[in-house]
């Protein structure tokens, strides 16, 4: 991945040719890709569920809800809440719970990685 800074408050990311704009007006803030990334994951998971066993993904939905401390301005919790549609099979619901918490961004935080930040030159 490369960030590049292309001038006022932007700045982007290239991954595997595609480019990411964030901070710039009318653009998403890199905490707001973050957090959209947890719910992303959980998605993907969730859908691809539904395609191995031919389960319809209309009226399916994910709604994440962030719960903030005011003390320490963090969050102290996400809620994931996959909203199935009626006729979603209910021999699947914890299945597809399941599924949704194997999202790699979600164990990422649990078990995250270290960081080496540093400079270099030329």
């Amino acid at each position: 991945m490369d960030v590049f800074f292309p001038g006022e408050t932007r700045v982007d990311a290239e991954i595997r040719g595609v480019r990411i704009y964030t901070g710039g007006e009318g653009q998403p803030s890199p905490f707001d890709l973050f957090l959209a990334g947890i719910g992303t994951c959980s998605g993907i998971k969730v859908l691809r569920f539904c395609q191995e066993r031919d389960i319809p993904t209309d009226g399916l939905q994910i709604k994440q809800r962030m719960f903030y401390n005011p003390d320490t301005n963090h969050i102290d919790k996400i809620e994931i809440d996959i909203h199935l549609p009626a006729d979603f099979p209910a021999r699947y619901e914890e299945a597809v719970i399941r599924a949704a918490e194997t999202c790699g961004v979600k164990r990422h935080l649990i078990n995250p990685p270290d960081f080496d930040v540093h400079t270099s030159r030329g």
